[in-house]
């Protein structure tokens, strides 16, 4: 925690004189080498959400979301229509360029632009994208638009404290575990504690770096296999910052 001293000898924060807030997201699409994201929209993205989402034989992947799972086409599409009118949450579709169809969503949501923290969350990749360098990607576009783009100071990542998937991709992807909000909601009926994740932009330019390094081509062999991990490339980079 850096910090300073005023008049009076008492530590307070470092003074942030040229601050004047960040911006709100605007953007329709950004686009990558292996995916793109783009602003929900119904027509478009609907069918082949569904169709990707239903890939997975059960319901699991829907038990630490407030939304879902969807017996129904029309169950679904009414939640797409709903969700696409929102500004906050912000939805976005990903987009595998490989085969140009929707694989599943994510959002930026408590946008606070006068503070500049914004929040990655509502995260629903489907099978089509687990594991693969479109789920990477998407994440290195986010983080880059929110820093880059939109002059963010922090972005956060929460999720059930026991969603242990998401808790692990949020340490892979260069997020910093700051604590668990104890019975912080309740969703389907369950308490729900959440554990907390963030980056903040000092950090950002060695996160950068390494979704760079890993992304790039030399990082795979033959049959597509990852070379370094992301986690050793983050490492790397963060002593080397």
């Amino acid at each position: 925690m850096s910090s300073t001293f005023n008049e009076f000898q008492q530590p307070v924060g470092l003074a942030l004189p040229d601050w004047q807030g960040a911006r709100f997201p605007a953007a329709q699409h950004i686009t990558g080498h292996y995916c793109k994201l783009e602003r929900i929209n119904v027509e478009r993205h609907a069918k082949a959400l569904y169709e990707a989402y239903c890939d997975t034989p059960d319901s699991r992947d829907w038990t630490y979301l407030a939304s879902g799972p969807f017996a129904t086409f029309d169950s679904f599409l009414n939640y797409l229509t709903k969700i696409a009118a929102q500004t906050d949450p912000m939805h976005f579709a990903v987009i595998d360029l490989a085969s140009m169809q929707a694989v599943g969503t994510l959002a930026l949501m408590r946008i606070d632009a006068s503070n500049g923290v914004i929040e990655v969350g509502w995260v629903t990749y489907s099978s089509r994208m687990k594991r693969s360098r479109v789920s990477t990607e998407v994440m290195s576009l986010l983080l880059d638009y929110v820093f880059e783009g939109l002059g963010y100071r922090r972005v956060e990542w929460k999720c059930d404290a026991l969603n242990a998937p998401s808790r692990a991709a949020a340490t892979r992807f260069g997020f910093t575990f700051e604590g668990i909000f104890r019975q912080a909601v309740v969703v389907h009926q369950r308490n729900r504690d959440t554990a907390w994740y963030s980056i903040i932009d000092s950090e950002y330019p060695a996160l950068r770096e390494a979704f760079t390094l890993w992304l790039d081509e030399g990082n795979f062999d033959s049959e597509g296999q990852q070379i370094k991990r992301l986690a050793t490339l983050i490492n790397n980079e963060r002593m080397t910052a």
